[in-house]
């Protein structure tokens, strides 16, 4: 049984060409957006790689990258398809091509579907991540002449100023690490000696956050020491008051940016998605209509177009037996090529 057969008379089938001519194209612009919004999302990730303890979340941008180009390329031969199929003479030559054309696009296309989901179920990993990441970032701050540490305070300064966020989860966080490096602690002081005897870890641990947690909006000159002690600072009150310094945590600050992108793209993506599924769905229109007028001296007749030449149960059922006929072939040719030859043995004489 034909599914979802249609007749295409000549002027249909000539419009049918044009529109999807266009049609391409305007898909071709959309792959390379598709593309150019994979850069930009694996620019924004590596930007932040050194506070990201996994990589997983690339394999988004990496999809849309991969699968916008090849959106190009599937909309240019498209394109050449429909220019062809207007000259009854040229468009003889595309038809071994085209069932291989159609399974790769198909592929393709599903995966700008698949990269859309991806794009949402890895934000808990890209949580993870993050958490980890801060975490460790926030250890090394005070690592300042230590190799391949010595750019981390810069890293996490100008992370906390440009996202106004302050510590992983909260400026407390920065409470629970050494900071400051040995080498600005004057270890002949005696509050220093007494904060690092005081700690297990012997640790400079103080209530105190960099300056990049300041928040410039504060009417009130920012208080970066002693944030716990209310008899340091004049009218000041740790539990009630509003403290001049960002209250949201780094993590959140970038999961809400990278999700806040993702969400953006999606859309875009989709309509990607849509956009080729019509033009590929129209394309085996024309294909299927075209074929029609092969070897006809009219070819102005009437024809008809479908999706598939049987059901989609029997096409499937088709599709499985060719694939197990090609494996089958394939073994038996590996088998024919590694068994060595074998000679008749001579005969041995006769012994008295």
């Amino acid at each position: 049984m034909v599914l979802l057969k249609m007749k295409f008379p000549f002027q249909k089938r000539v419009r049918l060409a044009q529109g999807l001519w266009l049609l391409s194209w305007v898909a071709m612009f959309s792959g390379a957006i598709t593309f150019a919004m994979g850069v930009f999302l694996k620019t924004e990730l590596h930007r932040r790689s050194e506070v990201m303890h996994s990589m997983d979340i690339h394999i988004v941008p990496n999809l849309l990258m991969a699968v916008g180009l090849a959106s190009v390329g599937i909309n240019i031969c498209a394109g050449k398809v429909c220019q062809d199929s207007l000259d009854p003479s040229r468009f003889p030559r595309w038809k071994t091509f085209l069932p291989l054309f159609f399974c790769f696009s198909v592929f393709i296309t599903s995966l700008l579907l698949v990269a859309m989901i991806l794009s949402f179920a890895l934000q808990p990993s890209l949580e993870e991540s993050l958490k980890i990441g801060l975490k460790n970032g926030i250890s090394f701050y005070k690592d300042t002449d230590t190799p391949g540490r010595c750019f981390q305070k810069e890293t996490i300064d100008r992370l906390q100023i440009e996202f106004q966020c302050c510590g992983n989860t909260n400026y407390r966080d920065w409470f629970e690490v050494q900071w400051i490096s040995n080498r600005y602690l004057d270890f002949t002081s005696k509050e220093v000696k007494d904060r690092v005897r005081s700690n297990v870890d012997g640790r400079y641990l103080l209530d105190g956050v960099p300056f990049s947690c300041c928040n410039p909006a504060s009417p009130r000159p920012c208080i970066q020491y002693s944030l716990r002690d209310n008899s340091v600072h004049y009218n000041y009150e740790y539990q009630t008051e509003e403290l001049n310094l960002y209250s949201r945590g780094c993590r959140q600050a970038l999961v809400s940016y990278y999700m806040g992108l993702m969400n953006t793209i999606g859309p875009c993506v989709l309509f990607d998605f849509l956009l080729q599924m019509a033009i590929l769905v129209s394309l085996r229109y024309l294909q299927t209509a075209m074929e029609g007028v092969i070897g006809q001296e009219n070819v102005e007749i009437e024809t008809e177009g479908y999706i598939l030449e049987k059901g989609v149960k029997e096409t499937l059922l088709e599709t499985k037996e060719k694939v197990k006929r090609l494996l089958q072939f394939a073994q038996v040719g590996d088998a024919s090529s590694t068994t060595p030859g074998t000679q008749p043995e001579e005969e041995k004489p006769a012994t008295a």
